[in-house]
């Protein structure tokens, strides 16, 4: 028989350094969660995820187990590695603050592919390139996409 679900948590957790302070341990705490045996858990599945940030998605069930589901880096994150940029831009629209082509803007939609509500590696791309330009990031060489 399956457990009955309690409630979901989702959080962003740096790869490989999950610690029962705050954001982890009051929002686990308060669904009764045993927050170390998480803690411990996270860090042996992310070891090769050292230092990147990571969503995960918590199932917190009735009886205080959990289970959990780690997701890709998120598109923002990964463009700024890629760019080399530390942070976006305040206007976007009028500041660029960096640049990345559409050879890297493809590898990231097909990593970041199977977290995202899409079908094809085009909508993916045009996603990820909304990202880019929402972080005032210019896409450099010509568009692949259909117009």
């Amino acid at each position: 028989m399956a457990k009955e679900i309690g409630a979901l948590v989702k959080l962003q957790i740096k790869g490989g350094a999950a610690n029962p302070a705050p954001p982890i341990g009051p929002a686990l705490g308060a669904k009764g969660v045993n927050i170390m045996e998480f803690c411990k858990q996270f860090n042996a599945r992310t070891q090769d995820r050292a230092g990147k940030v990571t969503p995960v998605i918590i199932t917190v069930y009735k009886d205080k187990s959990f289970d959990f589901v780690l997701k890709n880096t998120p598109v923002a994150v990964t463009l700024l590695e890629v760019s080399k940029v530390k942070s976006g831009s305040k206007q976007s629209n009028r500041l660029k603050v960096g640049n990345v082509s559409w050879d890297q803007v493809r590898e990231i939609a097909q990593n970041k592919m199977p977290d995202l509500n899409c079908f094809s590696i085009e909508s993916a791309m045009s996603m990820v390139a909304g990202t880019a330009r929402s972080l005032g990031l210019e896409i450099t060489g010509t568009s692949p996409l259909k117009k």
